[in-house]
């Protein structure tokens, strides 16, 4: 990698890789869809995929709600086979909470190109259930965008295709 792909965050395919299809590349990413991780991979509407915390996705809203969770990150992902390039358009969201239900806000806030990191981590105790000497933790979270960035990276490269950021959705 060279001293230009590093300040632009571009990673190179692995060496001597022979890559693969942009199917098989896309089906590789949506397989990072697991029910214990609090990102997901989907298809795009308008772009081939976007993997994005699970903040509206029942199961996490709680724990995202219980860790006043301030920032959502979505990454856009375009698979152009010509190229073998995995183009990559990060945007970021204030979040904030009303009843324990996450409303995402679109406003001047938003963030759009690159992230260098983004961490969010915390841990709750309280009592539990009906004993009142039962002590414990209740949740224990960690986001942090490269543990949703790092996977697809991954993916891309020993796939033999470049991640490629970019920093308008015109370059995707």
């Amino acid at each position: 990698m060279g001293f230009m792909d590093s300040i632009k965050g571009i990673v190179r395919a692995k060496d001597g890789v022979d890559p693969l299809p942009k199917a098989a590349v896309k089906e590789k990413l949506l397989e990072l869809n697991q029910d214990g991780l609090p990102f997901q991979v989907s298809e795009g509407e308008d772009i081939d995929l976007v993997a994005e915390w699970k903040i509206v996705d029942a199961s996490w809203y709680e724990i995202f709600a219980k860790a006043k969770l301030e920032k959502t990150h979505k990454i856009w992902l375009s698979l152009d086979e010509t190229t073998r390039t995995v183009k990559v358009l990060e945007e970021s969201y204030d979040v904030k909470w009303r009843a324990g239900v996450p409303e995402v806000s679109f406003s001047a806030e938003k963030f759009q190109g690159r992230t260098i990191g983004s961490k969010s981590f915390g841990v709750g105790y309280a009592f539990q259930g009906t004993d009142p000497l039962k002590f414990g933790q209740v949740y224990n979270y960690r986001f942090d965008v490269s543990e949703m960035k790092n996977p697809i990276i991954e993916i891309a490269t020993t796939a033999g295709w470049d991640y490629v950021p970019v920093v308008s959705k015109k370059k995707l």
